[in-house]
């Protein structure tokens, strides 16, 4: 009897991002740690994603920076949920919010990060490892190993 690997169990068995990490990415990481401004995060994460890309042996992805308020539902008067960034697989683009669903503050440069990587392990899972990609142990594995490769961990 053949076993077939379903999409959830194949995510979490794969733990780590087959990428070679160039100096440049870690600069721009280190870089993006510093910025806040829309166009200066526009430059500086379309160049990090080009490399990682590259690392990855993947198609280049499209950036869109919005200088909006996250999307985001109250609940009771309580914001109940807020949406940080999305990825479209079949236009390859990352798209993310920079102010803050309630205040409209710019993001912390951390978290604008976090997205921004979140949102790439999608389309990594997506162009590399064909997979519907989905948020399982194994992706967020995935996302940790990316991390540590561009030394934030």
């Amino acid at each position: 009897m053949m076993f077939f690997e379903n999409n959830y169990q194949k995510s979490n068995r794969i733990k780590k991002i087959k990428i070679t990490v160039s100096t440049e990415a870690v600069i721009l990481v280190n870089q993006l740690l510093k910025s806040s401004g829309c166009e200066i995060r526009q430059k500086l994460s379309e160049k990090l994603l080009d490399e990682l890309c590259d690392g990855a042996k993947i198609d280049i992805i499209k950036l869109e920076i919005s200088n909006t308020k996250q999307y985001h539902r109250k609940s009771a008067g309580r914001v109940a949920m807020k949406r940080y960034g999305y990825y479209r697989p079949t236009s390859k683009l990352i798209y993310i919010q920079n102010l803050t669903a309630v205040r409209g503050q710019i993001l912390a440069p951390k978290t604008f990060l976090d997205t921004l990587l979140h949102e790439w392990v999608h389309h990594y899972d997506t162009y590399k490892l064909k997979l519907r990609s989905i948020h399982s142990q194994g992706f967020y594995e995935r996302l940790n190993d990316l991390k540590a490769k561009l030394k934030l961990t």
